[in-house]
């Protein structure tokens, strides 16, 4: 453990006295940990320390043009949606749709981020190519209920009814995508082996882990400085008790072996919170028609940015060739 997540720890109240206390502080940090993870409201202290969570600095440059972005996307998409879930929550979601519409998107954003910050700067790509977009919020964050995130274990089915409202909602039975940033990567991944709607024509994921046992482990370890060894069992059942899936209970590798749709993955190569080799295998295991894009030098969810004709041009080639499937 390093002495700067050691004094973390120590804040939070999660090191436990004495040589003795060792199971229950196991127990406690497994607890706390989980907690950053899936529970909805984030303990403060993460919120103030998020790069050691996730690995990554701030640019601010970036910065500024994310939040620019944003402003402007939620200003733009006013048309608020909603379904409920297969477990029955209210899902919220924001319908912007093109003028000349050549097909539907349904965008799923990342852990702990929102609709509007994760699309904000790639959305005027989308508007300008005939892309409506259905912008989810996903269980546990902004205005969707749920208690806890699931890590794509529960937001694929959220997925999957979204999809539904898109087929339901298409009189020009346009060609619908599924795309995901991060957390939402892993969620439209993990949707790729449901019963779709015929019209989905493919997936779109940038950045996704291959299951939350395996980006917690990454976490814990190269970020957090913790042997998760010790915590894995713990942290499994913990996360069965707030979602009744296990965190090693369903993998993106697992679905992709099932998948029946076209995928393009997407991946930053200096990706510091989802490690990229978390991509290659999921497209080592896709078993319908595949594309790679790997981005040098981008961080986490920054592949659009670093490289944008690259990125746009992969997408365009994509769409054009399953449009008319």
């Amino acid at each position: 453990m390093s002495k700067n997540t050691k004094k973390w720890l120590i804040g939070t109240g999660i090191v436990a006295a004495g040589a003795a206390a060792v199971g229950a502080g196991i127990r406690a940090i497994s607890h706390y940990f989980v907690k950053i993870a899936m529970d909805r409201k984030c303990p403060g202290k993460v919120q103030k320390n998020a790069s050691m969570v996730s690995g990554g600095s701030v640019n601010e440059e970036l910065l500024k043009l994310t939040e620019q972005a944003t402003k402007d996307l939620e200003a733009a998409a006013q048309t608020r949606v909603e379904v409920e879930s297969h477990d029955g929550l209210r899902l919220v979601g924001h319908w912007y749709p093109a003028e000349q519409p050549k097909r539907i998107l349904i965008a799923m954003h990342g852990w702990r981020s929102s609709w509007s910050k994760d699309f904000g700067v790639i959305t005027p790509f989308w508007h300008d190519n005939g892309c409506s977009v259905l912008y989810a919020e996903q269980r546990g964050q902004g205005e969707s209920e749920g208690e806890y995130m699931g890590f794509g274990m529960l937001e694929r089915y959220d997925c999957l009814k979204w999809a539904q409202w898109a087929s339901e909602n298409n009189p020009d039975n346009l060609p619908i995508y599924l795309v995901g940033l991060s957390m939402g990567a892993t969620t439209v991944l993990m949707a790729s082996n449901l019963d779709l709607p015929e019209n989905v024509r493919g997936i779109m994921a940038d950045c996704g882990f291959t299951s939350a046992h395996d980006i917690w482990k990454h976490v814990a370890e190269e970020n957090l400085h913790l042997h998760f060894g010790l915590y894995a069992a713990a942290a499994n059942d913990l996360c069965k008790k707030r979602i009744s899936i296990g965190s090693q209970d369903c993998s993106t590798v697992d679905a992709l072996k099932q998948c029946k749709v076209p995928v393009l993955f997407v991946h930053g190569a200096d990706d510091g919170f989802v490690p990229v080799r978390m991509t290659h295998e999921n497209y080592a295991a896709c078993a319908s028609e595949k594309y790679l894009l790997i981005v040098p030098g981008a961080d986490h969810a920054m592949s659009y940015c670093v490289d944008t004709a690259a990125y746009q041009n992969e997408a365009v080639q994509f769409w054009e060739k399953y449009d008319k499937l």
